[in-house]
């Protein structure tokens, strides 16, 4: 069953990508004519609607807190723990407002995937070329400046059920260099809903979005040498409340 269940959510996964892509292009190109919030709002709704019903297709048993958290407007960035591949579809399903993130280039040759990435606000980053790289980044910091919504994980990496790792230096450029508020966003139980065994398993996932932080309250040094561990922590925390609180596997032991 696990293995017709695997094939079933890939299929699903991948043919509603495609089909979708002509809708999201007429979206796109209505936006030029000065509908760009509205037609942005739309694009998410889709993906709301189509991340849950994937996420539904899996059985998995969603624990979701702290929406209120989220404001309804303004430049933001949510700052989550990379467990799975599995994270942004929970995001998309629950996050609640339009947002971008930072991806791979290599996702860029997806088929389905690079357009919808490009649709939603993302973009698309090659860390072998630095002076590249900082203008994707640049882009970024302009979008939130905007009233805009990012994602980024600044481990660098999926964890893999290993834990927490460190975030990378400077891995909240967009945060403090744009001025964003910042909602700490604590993942568990993703890794295992596919990259544990390569099939579907239907088990307990639990996303928290934490109470939001001003950074553009914070001092100049603040933002530089203390935001990243004070943010860091608090997810580690909530990782340690949630283990406590759901019984859930702990992807930071």
């Amino acid at each position: 069953m696990e293995l017709v269940k695997t094939v079933a959510v890939f299929a699903v996964t991948g043919i509603t990508l495609i089909v979708f892509v002509p809708l999201g292009c007429c979206a796109f190109l209505i936006s030029l004519f000065g509908l760009k919030k509205t037609i942005s709002m739309f694009l998410y709704k889709v993906a709301q609607v189509w991340a849950r019903a994937i996420i539904g297709l899996t059985g998995c048993r969603m624990i979701v807190e702290g929406t209120e958290h989220i404001p309804k407007n303004g430049g933001l960035c949510f700052v989550a723990n990379h467990v799975g591949i599995f994270d942004i579809m929970l995001a998309l399903g629950y996050a609640g407002r339009p947002f971008g993130f930072i991806a791979k280039k290599e996702l860029l040759y997806i088929p389905g995937v690079n357009i919808w990435i490009l649709l939603l606000g993302g973009l698309f980053i090659d860390r072998k070329r630095p002076r590249k790289a900082l203008a994707t980044i640049n882009r970024g910091i302009g979008h939130i400046k905007s009233g805009g919504g990012m994602l980024i994980f600044p481990e660098g990496t999926r964890s893999r059920g290993q834990g927490i790792g460190p975030f990378l230096p400077g891995a909240l450029r967009l945060a403090t260099q744009s001025g964003a508020v910042i909602v700490p966003v604590a993942i568990t139980g993703s890794y295992e809903v596919f990259e544990k065994n390569y099939r579907v398993n239907a088990v307990s996932v639990s996303l928290s979005f934490l109470p939001p932080l001003q950074t553009s309250q914070m001092p100049p040094e603040d933002r530089k040498q203390i935001l990243a561990g004070h943010v860091h922590d608090l997810i580690a925390e909530a990782l340690e409340r949630h283990k406590a609180s759901h019984r859930l596997p702990l992807d930071a032991q």
